[in-house]
């Protein structure tokens, strides 16, 4: 039998905004919703000893892309979007390939992808002209902000629906991918790429497969924060900082369990907030300071993350007799 506690959470998260009509706790909600399906798109890759500290690269992309088709061109988002998503499969090939082609592992691809974030942040600060460089970027309101053409709404009801949707199609996708060959073929290269080549898997196809899948889905994310935002800075969407605060989240809220990403999006969003409004401007800069020690804490004391951790106590618990 199903166990319907889900689907009991789900009808719940689903009817909520119907009930409760505060809307600054709905605007954090959405946050997490939207960083969650982000530090997904991370972990799909992170989990297979993929360690990327570029993906802020490709949330830029995502986010710039798209608000820059849609100022200097007015493109709706709806194209700009999946064209947004097709530029960070672009990159990610010419990325990935040639380092996946070559062997290039561990520290080294790590090391490449922190260059792909710095990268992007350069950009987007020496094309100031046209991305408004390190003052941010603010795409154009459409018939005041409210549009479906336009994607864009005043309503946290209407975001927190689109945000849950987005939140729930990333949980599917890392279940897809959970119970499928890809998932094997990609255990059986983490272990031994020499081992799994002679076995029949190709190695660099299969890296590429989870890396554009994993560039896309992180363009998509941030695209709609984009949208729902509609201000971009690369403090937000781009840099350094951002990668790291991905790999983060995916490791506070534990890398191996399909809702660990969301934990670290609540528990990040939620420290966040929280040295805002307890410190306001002072504590800028701060919440990258407690993710680092916060990071290094967590790997040494507590490497399976939040849930990862609790999960199987509460499960042996469960099965315990009384």
């Amino acid at each position: 039998m199903t166990r319907p506690v889900p689907w009991i959470i789900a009808a719940a998260l689903l009817a909520l905004p119907f009930f409760y009509h505060e809307a600054y706790p709905l605007h954090i909600l959405v946050l997490i919703l939207i960083w969650s399906f982000a530090y997904t798109s991370w972990s799909i890759m992170g989990c297979f000893g993929l360690v990327s500290f570029g993906h802020g690269g490709f949330l830029g992309i995502g986010a710039y892309v798209t608000a820059l088709l849609w100022n200097y061109l007015h493109l709706t988002p709806w194209l700009g979007i999946p064209l947004s998503m097709l530029a960070a499969a672009v990159v990610a090939l010419l990325i990935g390939y040639p380092c996946f082609r070559l062997r290039i592992t561990g520290h080294y691809i790590a090391l490449l992808t922190l260059a792909l974030s710095a990268i992007g942040l350069q950009i987007v600060t020496a094309t100031r002209d046209i991305t408004g460089g390190s003052l941010g970027y603010t795409p154009e309101r459409y018939h005041g902000g409210s549009s479906i053409y336009a994607l864009q709404f005043l309503d946290k009801t209407t975001w927190y629906l689109i945000a849950l949707g987005i939140w729930a199609a990333g949980l599917l996708i890392r279940y897809a991918i959970d119970r499928s060959m890809v998932r094997y073929a990609l255990e059986a290269i983490a272990e031994d790429e020499d081992a799994a080549s002679a076995a029949g898997v190709h190695v660099t196809v299969e890296k590429l497969k989870i890396t554009v899948l994993s560039a896309m889905m992180t363009a998509f994310a941030g695209a709609i924060y984009c949208q729902y935002q509609l201000f971009i800075s690369p403090d937000t969407v781009s840099g350094i900082g951002v990668s790291l605060q991905m790999v983060f989240a995916a490791v506070v809220g534990g890398l191996y369990v399909p809702l660990g990403p969301t934990v670290g999006a609540a528990v990040t969003i939620l420290l966040t907030e929280t040295l805002r409004i307890s410190f306001g401007t002072a504590a800028i800069g701060w919440d990258n300071i407690v993710y680092g020690v916060l990071l290094v804490s967590f790997i040494i004391f507590l490497p399976q993350g939040l849930l990862g951790s609790l999960l199987p106590r509460f499960i042996a618990a469960g099965a315990r007799p009384a």
